[in-house]
């Protein structure tokens, strides 16, 4: 059984129903995966993909497993290149040394007596030997050198935004419908308010956040959001896909894109080598975090975020909730991860049928 990200947009039911269908499967199943409780509950084994050395390693433990052995290879990996990097900086000063002290002895050669010059003959012999030996060490280290581990991708970037000045509700929804898939007669949303929004599927959640960032109107009802607004959908197409990915993210500001590419690399979702793919040839995940790139890029006092965990690596989802603890602007998230919703701090609303209720603190 192959899966590709097959917990993507379920809700609550239908994960546990996926995890105990597979858990209970006599077959072999390969799923690609983001999910980290998902990879907790149902896998044996992790192959990870190294995208850096195109290369494929495997993990028993399951997901806790994979975690420790991935740190401690990487570990292994920096004490290897710190290791190069020392005995490569001393056979060069060696090599140096010795060759200085080479240069010196026919000055001290012709000051001494003959007995002396033949064991300064000497001496010179196995100095030459030990420049010798030490150049050869320093060619083969240079010729098998040990690549600098990669930086990992961190999104490293501070959320900028929110209006602390702003007195009554930021955004809110009075006496709103859409067709027969949303119901809201009052929804507000205060400054620097974080708000989360659950649900089964089919629910109303993406429409409830279209409707709050001015992309669907509603069918009766009025809609009020402040100017600054930071939408990212659930799914996003490319407009152009032969559009670098640096000029994609530069859409729409002023300038030429290169003026922007220290803004993008800043945020720690990209390495410089990126940046000129075409954004057709980006895979979902680098998709994914293009649009969370241009989300972010500006301040913001209103962020509304759909599914944003999906595609991203569990280390990035964990950088990203540790950025979205930092800001300052008012948040509202829908989410099926089951990670993010367990510890998401502020406000909980739970959408049935189109219709919004207050849900229990995290705990109760």
């Amino acid at each position: 059984m192959l899966l590709d990200e097959p917990t993507n947009h379920l809700d609550g039911a239908a994960l546990e129903w996926l995890e105990d269908h597979l858990r209970s499967h006599r077959g072999s199943v390969l799923v690609v995966s983001h999910d980290r409780l998902f990879l907790e509950r149902v896998a044996t084994a992790l192959w990870e993909v190294d995208g850096e050395r195109r290369t494929v390693h495997r993990h028993g433990g399951g997901y806790a497993g994979y975690l420790r052995a991935r740190a401690a290879a990487r570990h292994r990996w920096e004490q290897r290149y710190a290791d190069w990097q020392r005995e490569l900086a001393e056979q060069r000063a060696l090599a140096r040394r010795a060759a200085g002290t080479l240069a010196a002895g026919p000055r001290r050669a012709a000051d001494a007596g003959r007995e002396n010059q033949r064991h300064q003959r000497s001496v010179e012999k196995q100095i030459s030997a030990r420049v010798r030996n030490a150049r050869e060490r320093v060619r083969r280290l240079e010729a098998n050198p040990v690549p600098r581990p990669p930086r990992p991708l961190r999104f490293a970037a501070r959320i900028a935004g929110g209006d602390t000045r702003h007195h009554g509700p930021l955004a809110g929804l009075h006496g709103v419908t859409v067709g027969r898939r949303l119901d809201v007669p009052t929804f507000t949303v205060a400054p620097g308010e974080r708000i989360l929004v659950t649900g089964p599927n089919g629910a109303g959640k993406t429409t409830l956040l279209r409707v709050l960032a001015g992309d669907l109107e509603p069918d009766r009802g009025e809609c009020r959001r402040p100017r600054r607004i930071g939408w990212l959908p659930q799914e996003t197409r490319p407009a152009d896909p032969r559009q670098t990915l640096l000029a994609a993210f530069a859409a729409g500001l002023p300038g030429e894109p290169r003026e922007h590419r220290d803004t993008l690399l800043d945020l720690g979702l990209f390495r410089l080598a990126d940046l000129s793919t075409a954004v057709g040839d980006l895979s979902a995940g680098q998709q994914r975090r293009l649009a969370l790139a241009r989300v972010l890029r500006d301040p913001v006092d209103l962020l509304l975020l759909d599914e944003p965990t999906n595609h991203l690596s569990p280390a990035l989802v964990e950088d990203l909730e540790e950025a979205l603890d930092h800001y300052r602007g008012a948040l509202v998230v829908v989410s099926h991860d089951r990670r993010t919703v367990r510890r998401f701090t502020g406000r909980r609303v739970v959408l049935r049928d189109g219709r919004l209720r207050e849900a229990a603190p995290a705990g109760d």
